[in-house]
Formats: C-alpha cells, sequence, structure tokens
C-alpha cells in the first residue's frame, strides 16, 4: 500500500509538473518570419500591440529578415474579452466603415488603459454610471448577438493599434447623441456616422 502511495504521489508531481511546463510554453509563443511579413501584420494576426511585439524582441526598427524568430508576447486580452469586444463592435459599429469598427475596439481599450475607467474589457463593456449603461447594445441585449467576422477582424487590428492612436475615451452619432457634455468632447476623428473624441 505504501508503495502504492509513492507512486501515486510521484505521478501527481510529475503530471503537475508537466502542466506547469505546458501552460508556460503556451504563453511564449514563436513565429518563424516568412518572406513578406511585417511586424504589424504579425502583431495584428496573433492580437498583440505591435509596441509590445517589438519590446518581446529588443526591436526597434522595422526590419524583419525570412526565417528569423519572433517571441510573441501573450495578448492582454483573453479571448473571452476579444469576443465580448467583437459583439459590442458588432452592435455600435454595423453599418459603419471597417475603420469605424477599429475605432470603436480602440475606444474600448483606451478606457481599459485610462485610469477613470474600469480596468478590463468586461469593466468597460458593462460599466454602469449614475444608472445608466456606457454602452446601447449592454441595455438593449444586442451584445449578446456574435459578432460577424468583420468585427472580430477589427478588434485584432484595434489589439496591434494599442498604444498609437489620438486617445479616443468616447464616440457618438452627432445626429442622434442627446447629451451636451458630448459634444463638449475634443474630436479626435470622425469616421462614418461616429465622432470619435477624448
Amino acid at each position: 500500500m505504501r508503495k502504492m502511495k509513492k507512486r501515486l504521489a510521484a505521478l501527481t508531481a510529475m503530471v503537475s509538473l508537466s502542466l506547469f511546463t505546458m501552460n508556460g510554453a503556451a504563453e511564449a509563443a514563436t513565429h518563424q518570419v516568412n518572406r513578406g511579413e511585417t511586424y504589424w501584420g504579425i502583431a495584428n494576426k496573433y492580437g498583440v500591440s505591435l509596441i509590445e511585439l517589438k519590446n518581446a524582441n529588443n526591436k526597434t526598427s522595422n526590419l524583419l529578415y525570412p526565417g528569423q524568430k519572433l517571441t510573441i508576447p501573450a495578448s492582454a486580452v483573453s479571448a473571452a474579452d476579444q469576443d465580448l469586444l467583437a459583439r459590442l463592435v458588432h452592435a455600435e459599429a454595423k453599418g459603419e466603415p471597417y475603420a469605424g469598427k477599429v475605432a470603436v475596439a480602440t475606444v474600448v481599450l483606451n478606457r481599459v488603459a485610462s485610469p477613470d475607467f474600469p480596468n478590463s474589457v468586461r469593466g468597460v463593456i458593462y460599466e454602469k454610471a449614475n444608472g445608466y449603461y456606457a454602452f446601447t447594445p449592454v441595455k438593449n441585449g444586442a451584445i449578446n448577438k456574435p459578432a460577424d467576422a468583420e468585427s472580430k477582424k477589427a478588434v485584432k487590428e484595434a489589439l496591434a493599434f494599442k498604444g498609437q492612436g489620438k486617445g479616443s475615451l468616447f464616440f457618438f452619432n452627432p445626429k442622434t447623441a442627446i447629451s451636451k457634455w458630448v459634444f463638449s468632447r475634443e474630436v479626435t476623428v470622425t469616421i462614418g456616422n461616429h465622432r470619435f473624441a477624448k
């Protein structure tokens, strides 16, 4: 019986060590550069910030060589939060140009980075202040509909773009907005029917 317990303890330790090693390996992926690839394309593909990708590889220039191996940092946004963000983009920017979808996702990421908002994608999207939801699709349930491929792609691009924009924290349709306060914000860009502001 003692031998059995010792074997079970040893087996448990080996399995735990294997799982720990597998989890560590999953976080630090590598990518072998193919001809014609760019840092931007690689960051976009993996849904990581271009800045973080270059920092993880101690690079300041944009030069890449075929065969070069890059460390891909773990995305700061989980797959579940990327899906939630894509559903918000789909609901908020349906019918808007692709650049507008990227900009909507960027607003959420900028809010996560800002000390004035919750510090998670989920927290920003579901934020409710003074009885009002931050985003209409949360209130009306449109957030629960699946995202389309373009909205998912826009989220990946917004993740790659993170930290390089004009700092937009708000967006609104000037034809339908009723808040006077939102019109007082500094406009950063207008895309389609949306104005983006900080």
